[in-house]
This record gives C-alpha cells, sequence and structure tokens, in this order.
C-alpha cells in the first residue's frame, strides 16, 4: 500500500514554531513533487505549500509566504515543512501528499496519509 506518514505536529503558543515532516511507505518519495495541504476546523482543505522533485521550484499559500519553508532531503526519503511565526489560523490537521502540479492553488493529491495535528494557542 502506497501512503505517506505525516509528523511533528503538536500544540505551540502564538509566534512559536514546528517543523512537519513527511515520510513515504511502500515508495520512493524523492521521484514524486510533494505538496503540502491543511484542514482546519469547519474548512475545506487547502494546499499550504508544494516541492518540486529536484527541489528548485517551490510554491506557497499566500496566507503562509514568508512564514513556512517547505524542503526536501533526498537521501533520507523526507519532505518537510518548517514552520515560524505560528498563528492560531493556522490550526489545522496537515497533509502531505504526492501532487501532480507545483502550482498550490490547482495542485492535486494522491497517497495520503492521516495528517498530523497542528494547533496554536496560547
Amino acid at each position: 500500500q502506497l501512503q505517506v506518514e505525516e509528523s511533528g505536529g503538536g500544540l505551540v503558543q502564538p509566534g512559536g514554531s514546528l517543523r512537519l515532516s513527511c515520510a513515504a511507505s511502500g515508495f520512493t518519495l524523492n521521484t514524486y513533487a510533494i505538496g503540502w495541504f491543511r484542514q482546519g476546523p469547519g474548512k475545506e482543505r487547502e494546499g499550504v505549500a508544494c516541492i518540486s522533485i529536484s527541489g528548485s521550484i517551490i510554491d506557497y499559500a499566500d496566507s503562509v509566504k514568508g512564514r513556512f519553508t517547505i524542503s526536501r532531503d533526498n537521501a533520507k526519503n523526507t519532505v518537510y515543512l518548517q514552520m515560524n511565526i505560528l498563528k492560531p489560523e493556522d490550526t489545522a490537521v496537515y497533509y502531505c501528499a504526492v501532487v501532480n502540479r507545483i502550482t498550490v492553488s490547482t495542485m492535486v493529491g494522491r497517497y495520503w496519509g492521516q495528517g498530523t495535528q497542528v494547533t496554536v494557542s496560547s
């Protein structure tokens, strides 16, 4: 079964930081473009960031530009999402997935994991 696994979520105060990790089970992540998505309470799932296979092409949602950084370590078969200056509105379940394009607004994901909860609260 092809699946990704997210980790690194937790409870953090506003202004804090977290780093999420995305690993693969059953396949090699470093042959795919990867995207991060999130779904907040009562909201639809939205794209947050995406990265090409080589890491040379990256896109972010406007709401996270300047605060979040997506990166990948193909030697470790892992993609990361560094989240800084977190805000309460960043509270969501965060998912990574293989995506079909490097455009946050139109990327479509597959091989979903269970997600990791990020809660930003004082």
